[in-house]
Formats: structure tokens, C-alpha cells, sequence
């Protein structure tokens, strides 16, 4: 099992070299900001037929509480016609912040394209022997690095795309996308298990008329779909040329960005003001799990030919039903705003600066750089944990190939459980700095555990395997409660451009932090040795994983800074409405 499997600290090495490029893909990819289109959730109004197009103007009043109802805000629609200075029409209806079931299917959709996009990237990472038999001179290594690098090329255009063209027609067209180039890296998938001539016949249908293609296309082009170069056991099993492989793992890491870069828009845009923390947790953390079914999926099926052929019409398969429901069922903007606070940030039309300007207005406020402190901790300690969970297993007594895989799967799937969780919970209570503050104190009495050995208990794996699950579930959600607490402090700046500071500080620091690891990780403390049954070593790195989240909790303790957007979503004060014209607000 050993050989026919790699590790995830040999996957996290192949990240680690583009990690800085993903860096600059992040600052160049979120140059620009969401656009305030506040004429969307803005329903016509009959207006009289006497006025004018010139004479009619459209107006929103502020948000103003009911008296009988002081926690219910309404946003008034008033069309005013002046004709000779006197009003011929007064319609008014009220919109309050709304939510609606669609958001669910949103968040499913965003989060599945994660899950598959990453799934797709680390699929032959379990299997890399079976993958190189398959295609000699190939490597599992390579592959991923040019998904990544193709990722880091994307970032530079995919907010410029999602600005010009919307949410959902970007989301609906990166699916399409991801599809194609998993078409192309399997071929047309076996569907004979599905039953029915008239499927099989098709697929016969489509596999000729691919055929008959593939001769009239340019020299240059059909070198890439040539099966010349594959070997005997290669064409027999169906397996795809290298280079279509590679063309189509091209397509779809250049689709990625557009599932990993949306989450905070997603959530302001559908989710109310309670629910925003889970809802960017799960779309944040999904990718994740994608990882982790590469290793279990891909580790059982990925053996040989045939069973790689198998793995990639399976990825193509769910990939093509996803994009399907995308297509269907994948919405641009619900009918009106789910909260106060993204009403009042469209109706006030802001529109944001360069992403250089905008980054040092956050820097500006008060209280950004806290919770970018706690974002960057988690995803250094997640990080650096996942580096090397090989040698975090061994130490602690799990050697076998199959259960460090298991508890690397494990470690992922409680991040994202956990950010759930605990992200409801912050939801409902806005708790953002206790609650922080326990995950990080969990954090550090979590981390000892991986890598402290007491001679005279011995190695214990399942308090390992507690401690390294305990660790998902406590520091993971520290970054999907401090993304959108640094929203909320910043509130209304842009949340794309906030998200974007700490996810390149997080990398940044990252990639900074796990050579100091792997240098640690060879460094043993032995504590009390005169006392017997305290005796024990502790490894360097896990004493820096406890440092930063010691330093951090210290630093994280400070923070008393407002929570803009949170005031903006409960506040009943007195009406002090403020006429803005929308026209001018959308354009």
C-alpha cells in the first residue's frame, strides 16, 4: 500500500511551490469590487400616465423602523412625477430585508463546484505509480502543478468577468467549463452500467462522430488526441492522450477560481445577517472535503488502466449533473436584499477603489488587522499540520499508508464540520471575539498532543487521531468567523477585496512559516526528566504551532472595535431618511 500511495506532506509540497504565485494571483485577481446594483431589487411602480419619461425620477428613502414593529426595517419605493411642481403621483410600497429557500441551493451549488474543482486537481495524488504506469515519463506531481499554475493565471481575470457579467452567468459558464475539460481527460464515459440500448447507442454515436473530428482537425491539434503515444495497456483500458489530459486539466483549473473567490458575495447577496458566518464557512471550507475524496475515492479505484478510466468517467459523470442543475437551478440575485445592511450599502451606491486603495483603507480602520492576525494563524497552523501529517501519524504511532490518509481525510472533514458549527452559533450571537478567543485556547491545548510523546505511556494513536480531529474542529473556523467579522468592522468596503487581504496574508505567511516547520519538526525538548512519569519530549514544530496561537491569543484579545455591519442590520433609531436617486446609485 505504501508505494502505490502518496502522502499529503507530498501533496502539500507540490502546493508550496506555486504557494506565492497563488499570493499574487489573489492581489491581481480582486482588483475589483462588487458593484452596488441597487436598481435590481427595485420592482417598476405605476406611475401616471401624464408624466413624462424626464418627469418621472425614482427614489429610495432610507430604512426607517415601524412604530408598532421597532425591529422591523422597511425600505419605502416612492416614484415622484413633478409636472409644473406639484407631485401628479405618490405610489408607495414597502420592501423589507427578506430571505428566500433559493439561498440553500445556491450555497450547494457553490460549495459542489469547490468540492469537485479540488477533487478534480489532487485526483491522481493518491495513486501516483498506477498514474505514471499508465503514462510513462508522466507524473502526479506535474499534473497538479499545472492545474495550479493555470489557477494562479485565472485569478487575473476572474473578478473583471464576475463585475461584467454577474454571479451566475460566471458560475454557469466556469461549470460549463470544468465539464468540458473533464470530458477531456476521460473520453466519453462508460455509461453500459446505466442499462438501455438507447444510451449505449448514443455514446457509440458521439464516440464516432469524435473520431471523424479528430481527423479533420490541424496537425498541431490532433497531436494532442494522438493514442499513438499511449501504451498498449493504456488503449485498451480507454485512457485518454497525456496531452488532451493535460489540456483538459487546463480547463478546468482555469474554472476554479470562480467557486473559491465568490463565497463572501454569495453570502452578502443571499443570506441574512444570521446566517452569513455558516454560509461562508461551508462555501470556504468545502474544497477541503474535495481533497479528502481524492485521497479515499481516488486510493481505491485508481490501481491500474482500466480502474483510472473507471475514476475520471465517475469525476466526469458528477461534474456533468452538477453543471446541469448549475444551469437550471443557479440564480443571478434574490427578488429583494436579505438583510438592512446590504440594503442601505446598495441603496447608498457605493462603489469601491482599487484594490491598492482599498487595501490601505482597510489597514486604516480600526480593528481590520485583528481578526486578519487570527484568519492568518488558522490557516497556518491548518496548513503547516497538513504539511507534514506523516510525520504528525509516525511519532504517534499510525504507519500504515491507508490510516494516515484516513486521518488526513478526518482532519479536513472536522474544519469544515466545525466552521459550520461553530460559525451558526456566531451567527445568531455575533460572539465573534469570545468565541474566538476559546478557539484559539483550544488550539493550543490540541496542538500538544501531536507532538508530545510521554516515555512511560509510549505512543497512544488514538489520542493522536482525537487530538488531530479536536484541532480541525477548533481552529478551522476561526477563519470563516474572522472573514466575516473583518467585513463587519470594515462595513461597507468591499467584501471580495477584505477576503482577498487575508487570504494573501495567510498564504504569504504560510509559505514563510513551513521551512521554519520542517526545520522545528527535527527538534526534541525533553521536560522533567528527574520525575518519571512526567518525563516526556515535545517536537519543535509543534511548540511553534503553540506559539503563534499563544501570541495570537494575546493580540486577538485587544479588539473593541465597532461592528459596523451588525449595527447597521439592528439599528431602530429615528427616522432620518435620506432621498438617493438609484439611477444615479446603479450606474
Amino acid at each position: 500500500m505504501k508505494n502505490q500511495n502518496v502522502s499529503l506532506k507530498q501533496l502539500s509540497s507540490c502546493k508550496r511551490r506555486t504557494l506565492s504565485f497563488v499570493s499574487i494571483g489573489f492581489l491581481v485577481a480582486n482588483a475589483a469590487s462588487f458593484p452596488a446594483a441597487a436598481s435590481a431589487f427595485v420592482h417598476p411602480i405605476a406611475t401616471s400616465s401624464k408624466a413624462s419619461a424626464m418627469q418621472q425620477q425614482r427614489f429610495i428613502i432610507n430604512t426607517f423602523p415601524l412604530k408598532k414593529e421597532p425591529t422591523k426595517h422597511l425600505l419605502q419605493t416612492k416614484l415622484m412625477s413633478n409636472t409644473n411642481g406639484s407631485d401628479e403621483s405618490n405610489n408607495n410600497y414597502p420592501l423589507e430585508p427578506k430571505t428566500y429557500s433559493q439561498r440553500w441551493v445556491q450555497l450547494a451549488y457553490l460549495s459542489i463546484l469547490a468540492l469537485l474543482s479540488d477533487w478534480i486537481c489532487f485526483s491522481v495524488a493518491a495513486s501516483p505509480d498506477s498514474f505514471e504506469h499508465a503514462y510513462p515519463g508522466a507524473s502526479a506531481a506535474n499534473l497538479i502543478d499545472i492545474f495550479l499554475f493555470t489557477n494562479v493565471a485565472s485569478c487575473f481575470f476572474v473578478t473583471d468577468v464576475v463585475t461584467k457579467f454577474g454571479l451566475g452567468k460566471s458560475i454557469k459558464g466556469a461549470a460549463a467549463l470544468m465539464s468540458l475539460g473533464c470530458l477531456m481527460r476521460s473520453g466519453i464515459p462508460d455509461l453500459s452500467w446505466l442499462g438501455g440500448s438507447e444510451i449505449v447507442h448514443a455514446a457509440d454515436i458521439v464516440q464516432s462522430v469524435s473520431q471523424e473530428v479528430i481527423e479533420v482537425l490541424p496537425d498541431g491539434i490532433s497531436d494532442l488526441v494522438d493514442t499513438s503515444t499511449l501504451t498498449e495497456a493504456s488503449r485498451v483500458a480507454g485512457l485518454e492522450p497525456y496531452g488532451l489530459l493535460v489540456l483538459g486539466t487546463i480547463f478546468v483549473g482555469f474554472a476554479q477560481p470562480y467557486f473559491q473567490c465568490t463565497p463572501p458575495m454569495l453570502s452578502a447577496t443571499w443570506f441574512a445577517s444570521n446566517e452569513r458566518a455558516t454560509a461562508t464557512a461551508t462555501a470556504l471550507n468545502f474544497n477541503q472535503i474535495g481533497i479528502a475524496v481524492a485521497f479515499l475515492v481516488g486510493g481505491s479505484m485508481a490501481n491500474n488502466e482500466v480502474g483510472i478510466h473507471s475514476y475520471f468517467g465517475l469525476i466526469t459523470l458528477l461534474c456533468a449533473v452538477t453543471t446541469i442543475g448549475t444551469v437550471l437551478q443557479f440564480q443571478e440575485k434574490p427578488p429583494s436584499p436579505p438583510s438592512k445592511s446590504e440594503i442601505e450599502k446598495l441603496v447608498r451606491g457605493e462603489k469601491e477603489p482599487p484594490f491598492l486603495e482599498s487595501v490601505k483603507k482597510l489597514f486604516s480602520t480600526k480593528g481590520f488587522s485583528i481578526p486578519l492576525a487570527a484568519f492568518i494563524c488558522s490557516i497556518s497552523i491548518t496548513n503547516i499540520v497538513g504539511t507534514f501529517i506523516d510525520e504528525v501519524m509516525e511519532r504517534g504511532g499510525v504507519t500504515d499508508q491507508l490510516g494516515i490518509d484516513l486521518a488526513g481525510a478526518g482532519f479536513e472533514l472536522a474544519i469544515l464540520v466545525g466552521g459550520i458549527v461553530i460559525g451558526g452559533y456566531v451567527d445568531k450571537t455575533k460572539q465573534y471575539k469570545p468565541v474566538t478567543l476559546a478557539c484559539l485556547l483550544a488550539t493550543m491545548f490540541f496542538v500538544i498532543p501531536l507532538g508530545l510523546t510521554d516515555h512511560m505511556i509510549g505512543n497512544e494513536p488514538v489520542l493522536l487521531v482525537a487530538a488531530l480531529l479536536g484541532l480541525g474542529l477548533a481552529c478551522g473556523p476561526i477563519q470563516p468567523i474572522n472573514a466575516e467579522l473583518a467585513v463587519d468592522v470594515t462595513y461597507p468596503s468591499d467584501e471580495t477585496a477584505v477576503e482577498s487581504v487575508q487570504q494573501v496574508g495567510g498564504n504569504l505567511v504560510s509559505a514563510l512559516m513551513v521551512p521554519v516547520a520542517e526545520w522545528a519538526l527535527n527538534q526534541d525538548y525533553e521536560f522533567f526528566k528527574q520525575i518519571r512519569p512526567l518525563d516526556s519530549d515535545i517536537r519543535g514544530d509543534v511548540l511553534l504551532l503553540f506559539t503563534i496561537a499563544a501570541v495570537t491569543l494575546v493580540y486577538f484579545s485587544t479588539f473593541d472595535a465597532p461592528l459596523m455591519r451588525s449595527e447597521a442590520d439592528e439599528e431602530e433609531g429615528d427616522d432620518d431618511s435620506v432621498v438617493v436617486d438609484v439611477a444615479a446609485a446603479a450606474s
